[in-house]
């Protein structure tokens, strides 16, 4: 299978579809949708950026797309951490950034619709005026609904209330033929055939095209409280998870962070957090609507923080002092990977193995000589763990990586935990993904990939390859 390129008379139909200035050729403006925030990414220009303002335009162009064999990349706001918007074999790259309504927000049935390209924090601002709740919480709240969607984000709050398919009612989508399928809706159960709303969450624009959505809500929480809790050892706060949710207790958020991070963090933001001369550090976020049921909560869990030696527990119980402490969290990521070369893994295991997992990371890097930070969603046993270049020279970094990567890897899977808690795959991970998934699971997707998308034009080269003889290309094609 072979990829046509981007003719003029191709441009020439594109601008019918979407109006000439939603036509992007310019070699400098396509820069901007060469790459998304991976860490030292890809970076491979489209030929062609076309921004639709509808179901019906973005069904013209897929089926153009897929009549002529041009390669689509669909893209929200390019937040992605695994190069899953790299159009990796140039073609077209189908921006959702125009389709970015909040349609309804339905107070009776707590669901609100939205286009793709709806902000994740233009819609928990929207529904928060209103007293509802949206709580599925990736860190990046710039992030695209569409692309929250695509890669079943996850995020800090998903010790209570779960993922963003957790929210998922009901999906408009366009097939890689144009078709337009309107799946699920506004039902809260359903017991009638296959659960494609589900299938197509988590699968990286790589079936079908998320136009719409329909997003359960929930009421907002009256009251709010963070825990920052200081420990001397690192195995003294993984344990503190594990027991935590052995007693049932359910906090919104639960986050693991090492001193390290904590330091880079203040001087980034020039921010001081309450504490800062310990280990390892839960930052806990707990919520709910009666003052004596949340400081239950609070008590309950400070217990077993301090069985488990921790050094203190501070109580932010004011918004201001709350958001201090949120701010400097919500830069860790930046902090870490944006100012140096590092990698990211966000392996999930299961939170009573986080102890275990930990020690195998510290034991890798000991072994390797590389430095490894790690922080995150310790609730669900979502680390984030990022090995440092710091003062090795380019040989050994790209000599050691690798095998750390793996291992890394391989330890995580070991533990019955996978190589991405939230994430994704995209073309970054796709070759660690046969450390946790079989052969038999693999073929049993690439069958679904061809089912729905048999000409492979869909976002290809991500998750896994189908067709190993199609080339990459890494610069402009420019055929106009």
């Amino acid at each position: 299978m072979s990829y046509s390129k981007v003719v003029d008379d191709i441009l020439v139909r594109l601008r019918e579809i979407v109006g000439d200035e939603n036509v992007v050729t310019d070699v400098d403006a396509l820069d901007k949708y060469s790459s998304d925030e991976t860490p030292s990414g890809l970076k491979i220009s489209p030929e062609v950026v076309v921004k639709p303002d509808n179901t019906e335009q973005v069904s013209k162009v897929l089926a153009m797309a897929n009549e002529e064999r041009i390669p689509v990349t669909p893209r929200g706001q390019g937040t992605g951490l695994c190069n899953g918007a790299v159009p990796i074999y140039g073609g077209i790259v189908l921006s959702l950034d125009r389709m970015n309504r909040i349609l309804e927000v339905d107070v009776e049935n707590l669901m609100a619709l939205v286009e793709a390209g709806v902000i994740l924090s233009d819609l928990r601002s929207r529904v928060e005026r209103m007293g509802l709740f949206y709580p599925a919480d990736p860190g990046e709240r710039t992030s695209a609904m569409g692309g929250n969607i695509g890669t079943n984000a996850g995020g800090m709050n998903g010790v209570k209330y779960g993922k963003v398919r957790d929210y998922v009612l009901g999906l408009e989508v366009v097939l890689p033929n144009g078709k337009v399928l309107n799946l699920g809706g506004k039902v809260v159960k359903r017991s009638s055939g296959y659960d494609l709303v589900q299938l197509i969450i988590g699968s990286e624009g790589t079936l079908a095209v998320v136009t719409k959505a329909v997003m359960r809500l929930i009421k907002l929480p009256r009251l709010f409280m963070t825990l920052y809790i200081p420990f001397c050892s690192l195995d003294d706060a993984a344990r503190s998870v594990s027991d935590i949710l052995r007693e049932r207790m359910t906090p919104t958020a639960m986050e693991f962070v090492e001193h390290d991070v904590i330091i880079e963090a203040e001087n980034r933001l020039g921010k001081m957090m309450p504490h800062h001369n310990a280990e390892a550090y839960l930052i806990i976020r707990i919520d709910g609507d009666e003052d004596r049921e949340l400081y239950q909560d609070a008590e309950g869990i400070s217990d077993i923080c301090l069985r488990n030696n921790a050094v203190d527990v501070l109580v932010a119980d004011t918004k201001e002092k709350q958001d201090r402490i949120w701010d400097v969290r919500s830069v860790f990521y930046e902090v870490i990977v944006k100012s140096r070369v590092a990698e990211l893994v966000d392996a999930a295991v299961p939170p009573s193995k986080i102890p275990e997992y930990i020690k195998k990371v510290r034991g890798i890097s000991e072994e390797f000589g590389i430095r490894i930070l790690s922080y995150g969603h310790a609730g669900d046993g979502n680390i984030h763990v990022h090995p440092l270049k710091d003062g090795l020279s380019d040989e050994e970094w790209s000599m050691k990586l690798p095998k750390v990567m793996t291992r890394i890897y391989c330890e995580a899977a070991a533990l019955g935990g996978t190589i991405s808690g939230e994430h994704g795959i995209g073309w970054s991970k796709k070759k660690y993904l046969p450390i946790c998934i079989d052969e038999e699971q693999l073929r049993l997707m690439k069958e679904i990939k061809k089912i729905f998308d048999p000409n492979n034009i869909l976002n290809p080269g991500k998750i896994f390859d189908i067709n190993s003889d199609i080339p990459i290309y890494h610069q402009n094609k420019k055929s106009r």
